[in-house]
């Protein structure tokens, strides 16, 4: 059985076990947290919501919180002597998947 979640602005594909990176949720490590938004159930039978599922769920349990890798954001004006170096790391939170209740 499987699961297309959406949390964080994007979407993702996931079924029970599976470990997955997202955008920064609250909570400590080792709480269980359940995610209600829901687009499509699949597996023997697939249910598509419109466009959520409101009776289905996903229970995860969070890994870790941490940061992603550091990007650098580099602007620059030509002949003007402007430039401007910054880096930036995404706070993110991994979670490994438990249950999909549909």
């Amino acid at each position: 059985m499987y699961a297309v979640i959406k949390t964080g602005g994007k979407q993702y594909k996931v079924s029970a076990g599976d470990l997955l990176k997202v955008e920064k949720l609250e909570g400590a490590v080792g709480e269980t947290i359940e995610l209600n938004e829901i687009l499509m159930v699949g597996g023997e039978e697939v249910k598509i919501g419109t466009p959520l599922l409101p009776e289905a769920k996903v229970t995860a349990q969070i890994v870790e919180q941490g940061k992603d890798k550091k990007i650098l954001v580099f602007k620059a004006k030509r002949r003007k002597n402007s430039r401007v170096k910054n880096g930036h790391r995404q706070p993110l939170t991994r979670l490994k998947i438990t249950a999909i209740e549909a």
